[in-house]
């Protein structure tokens, strides 16, 4: 691997900042944050643009809601390198869970949970948080695109017993046999799904959509629950868990499929307007140029 070098950097960083206090990691993180403000000119334009057009603020509550997401983006940097110091009794002391009771009784189903959750937040702790509570749990993951960038996430996902899939190839079979066993499987719905996708309105503009959520709650009659985790005043973080959402089937099934996917995303759209400053205003969510008309079939609503 030409790159090696860039895993073993990561992994000498994890291991100096597994030697902090949490909070310290906590202050250098904004620390981080604020630098790569300043450093990331690109991300930062694009997040400040998108942010102020899809949620229609202004030029100084776009930037300062961006300057936070930066601060927790740094800070959720350090608390990745920290997970190979995360213990069980740790993880209770940062992670809060909301409505637990709501995935049990999903689970209680006996036909696995499909998780509905987006890019917000410490999202490597939330699955993280699941796994050491005693919950079985698998996630669909779509690759970096840099190899040694997925190693080591993927390394420390399955330090905590998570099952990893990679999206988008064949290891969606191993998927889909995790969920008959009744395991958690995990969505990660708010990223552009290019010419595979639907498209649906997402945040007023229309937006390619995996479909792999309502492919495979439909397929398997499992309940879906939405789950998303957000930060604290004080550092620590807390994970919202919602009602078990159980689908109907009719024998049209790619409208089933659709209907699905615009429920699915006006949660995640609720959930980015609740936490804006937890999002990923920067990725290139609607990079999949769309050329359908009002009233297509898979159009969505008109912007």
């Amino acid at each position: 691997m030409t790159n090696a070098w860039q895993y073993n950097l990561l992994k000498l960083t994890s291991r100096l900042v597994c030697l902090l206090p949490y909070s310290w990691l906590l202050s250098l993180g904004k620390i981080l944050g604020r630098l790569y403000f300043c450093l990331a000119g690109r991300q930062r334009r694009r997040a400040i643009a998108q942010i102020q057009e899809r949620l229609n603020l202004s030029p100084t509550a776009a930037e300062e809601t961006i300057r936070r997401l930066f601060v927790n983006l740094g800070q959720t940097f350090l608390e990745v390198m920290y997970m190979p110091a995360l213990t069980k009794e740790a993880l209770a002391r940062y992670v809060i869970f909301e409505n637990r009771h709501f995935l049990d009784e999903a689970m209680a189903c006996g036909k696995g949970v499909i998780f509905l959750t987006a890019h917000m937040g410490n999202w490597e702790w939330f699955g993280a948080a699941l796994a050491s509570a005693g919950y079985p749990v698998a996630d669909i993951v779509k690759p970096q695109p840099n190899d040694q960038h997925t190693r080591i996430l993927n390394e420390y996902r399955q330090m905590f017993g998570i099952e990893i899939f990679s999206r988008g190839t064949s290891e969606v079979v191993g998927a889909a046999k995790a969920l008959k066993k009744g395991k958690i499987l995990g969505f990660f719905v708010d990223q552009d799904a290019g010419v595979d996708g639907v498209f649906v309105n997402f945040l007023g503009k229309m937006a390619s959509t995996p479909l792999g959520p309502a492919v495979f709650a439909r397929k398997f009659d499992a309940p879906v629950v939405p789950g998303f985790i957000s930060r604290q005043p004080d550092g620590r973080h807390i994970i919202r868990l919602a009602p078990p959402i159980f689908f109907p089937k009719s024998d049209d099934v790619e409208s089933d499929r659709y209907r699905m996917t615009l429920a699915m995303t006006a949660i995640v759209e609720q959930a980015i307007r609740t936490w804006p400053d937890e999002w990923l205003w920067f990725q290139k969510r609607w990079n999949t140029k769309y050329e359908g008309k009002p009233g297509d079939p898979g159009a969505g609503d008109p912007e």
